[in-house]
């Protein structure tokens, strides 16, 4: 086995794919430590007490961590995780007092065999505030702290954190104090995460006359139409779904990088508790439209959208969307994430989703950190690599865009940056 100082840094793309592609390196696992053991810890005594204990749960344990959390995300779930990253990918970190878990995350480790070298990612987390409970500024430092003794100290990783909080935001303020001794500049994930947020707290009637008056003619329209909906969360319910999806593709053939057979298999792994809502929309006994949204903890994201020809004719994904909608108040939802927009690469379907009169947001920069020069200049490398490959891609899909993006014909979310 190399030591660190017999490793050089990647010099091109070729060095960096080769060193990306072995991912076996057998790093501390089941480890535990005590809050005073970091060596970012303070004299505030915002640690005391507190441990730390990393890879030592299973996915059912994780699922019922999960489930404890308001700001919980299908993002932070394991089968997300397993499915997307592949398993031996993944690592674990739960933050504990007296027993209790206080804060938990899920990362995505991209690390050569043997070296100490490589990408800690950790998306749209760490899950730090309790269900029925306000979010702890301790506790948001106390996770900052050993997420970075784990990772960039212990394991010599390049760190990258995408917090789920939105610029101006009292939980944005928490985290940016927080992860004060991490950069607040743009990493790995260059591209800002910038969404529609519609707060489901006010009266269904109330939400009904908030929407954009036009959005709400093509409503009524819709609810005249004689359309049914339909909505579940088996397997099955997702292909149906899929099928109008393929559907819509070949008709359309836009670029997408949804891979809606990875939903599939992340559906069929989640928990009863954490399966993604799917609503159809029927007429004439057809189905002509779909959507798929995830709702976990307090918050909603709306995943994917597809809508066929007599869909668009009948206005299908107004009446859906209204739907899910009026189904996420029931279940007690707070907020719903529209999934993501994009004016100008996506203007139709900016257009429909600003519609539903929610407020605009985006996310604040990703936190990173790193005190190994090899990780550093591994991912540098890998950041010019993947700014050719994605100009290139917009080179090739630009003359799609107008026909891919008509007011409601599809959508698919999630942060980017994956």
């Amino acid at each position: 086995m190399k030591t660190l100082n017999q490793i050089r840094a990647p010099g091109n793309s070729q060095d960096a794919a080769r060193i990306f592609a072995e991912c076996d390196f057998p790093y501390l696992t089941g480890t535990s430590l005590k809050m005073a053991d970091l060596s970012t810890a303070d004299d505030s005594g915002t640690g005391s007490g507190i441990e730390v204990d990393v890879d030592k749960v299973s996915e059912g344990e994780w699922s019922e961590l999960v489930d404890d959390f308001d700001d919980a995300n299908i993002y932070q779930t394991w089968p997300y995780g397993a499915v997307r990253w592949g398993e031996k990918n993944l690592s674990h970190l739960t933050l504990k007092r007296g027993g209790d878990v206080l804060g938990i995350a899920q990362l995505r480790l991209v690390r050569p065999r043997h070296v100490r070298v490589g990408v800690a990612y950790l998306r749209w987390g760490p899950l730090c505030q309790r269900r029925g409970t306000e979010l702890d500024p301790e506790v948001v430092s106390s996770i900052a702290k050993a997420l970075r003794e784990e990772y960039v100290s212990r394991r010599g990783l390049y760190l990258e954190i995408l917090p789920n909080a939105f610029s101006g935001s009292a939980r944005a303020q928490i985290f940016q104090s927080a992860f004060a001794q991490y950069n607040h500049k743009s990493g790995i994930s260059a591209e800002e995460y910038r969404t529609l947020v519609l707060d489901l707290l006010p009266a269904l009637d109330d939400l009904r006359k908030q929407l954009d008056k036009k959005w709400r003619n093509q409503l009524n329209a819709a609810e005249r139409n004689d359309l049914s909906i339909t909505g579940g969360d088996t397997t099955e319910d997702y292909r149906r779904f899929c099928r109008l999806y393929a559907q819509m593709w070949q008709r359309k053939r836009f670029h997408t990088a949804v891979n809606i057979g990875e939903f599939e298999r992340i559906q069929e792994r989640l928990p009863k508790t954490q399966r993604m809502r799917i609503l159809i929309c029927e007429h004439a006994g057809q189905p002509v439209a779909g959507l798929v949204c995830s709702a976990m903890g307090e918050s909603a994201i709306y995943l994917l959208g597809a809508t066929n020809d007599v869909g668009m004719k009948v206005k299908a994904s107004y009446l859906q969307q209204w739907a899910m909608i009026r189904s996420l108040k029931e279940m007690g939802v707070r907020y719903y994430d529209l999934g993501g927009i994009d004016p100008v690469a996506n203007p139709g379907v900016h257009h429909f989703k600003r519609g539903l009169s929610g407020v605009d947001v985006s996310h604040i920069d990703s936190f990173n950190a790193c005190d190994s020069p090899f990780s550093t200049a591994l991912v540098k490398t890998g950041q010019i690599v993947r700014r050719g490959f994605r100009g290139l891609r917009q080179r090739i899909s630009r003359p799609q865009l107008a026909e891919a993006t008509r007011p409601g014909s599809m959508a698919c979310a999630g942060s980017k940056g994956d």
